[in-house]
């Protein structure tokens, strides 16, 4: 069986990626808005407020989870290209989503998203294929480990793609 906590498999966090790794991963981010509005649409109020597993979030903490998320990767982004190896700031994940506003309606945070979006697809787009700037360092202090901007498309690329499987998991299984 697989586990519903990672439907796509673990994050990946490689330093270094190709050319073609990264233009799939950007066409990823690029993707997200309408792959997340996708898997949202049409759903009821009682079934975004349905866990997509035992004891995990609600479909409607997870949209708003994926908004908040990718905010802090932009900030990470644009700290890794005009700093020398920031340390980011990690959050509470689990304590934002119990927060109010991730009672809101999921679209509030898929208008964000598509906006954010745009600017994570100019940002990673514009940067040259094989320029240093893929390799610039930022340091995620909770877990005691240095990252590259390579990384990080990496793992956002993933982490879209994630928590679309939750939400689209969890429709297949209840129908």
């Amino acid at each position: 069986m697989t586990d519903l906590r990672y439907p796509i498999g673990p994050m990946p966090t490689p330093l270094t990626l190709t050319a073609e790794e990264r233009g799939a991963a950007t066409a990823q981010i690029a993707e997200l808005p309408g792959l997340l509005s996708a898997a949202v649409e049409g759903l009821t109020e009682a079934q975004l407020n349905t866990p997509y597993r035992e004891g995990g979030w609600t479909v409607r903490q997870v949209a708003h989870h994926v908004a908040e998320s990718h905010m802090n990767a932009f900030v990470r982004l644009k700290l890794a290209l005009t700093e020398d190896n920031p340390v980011i700031k990690p959050y509470e994940e689990a304590l934002w989503a119990d927060l109010p506003d991730t009672q809101l309606s999921p679209e509030v945070s898929l208008t964000l998203i598509s906006s954010l979006h745009v600017r994570l697809g100019l940002l990673f787009g514009a940067l040259d294929q094989g320029g240093p700037e893929w390799g610039r360092l930022w340091t995620h202090p909770a877990q005691e480990r240095t990252y590259t901007v390579d990384t990080l498309l990496a793992m956002y690329a993933w982490h879209g793609r994630h928590h679309v499987a939750h939400i689209s998991g969890l429709r297949e299984r209840q129908g």
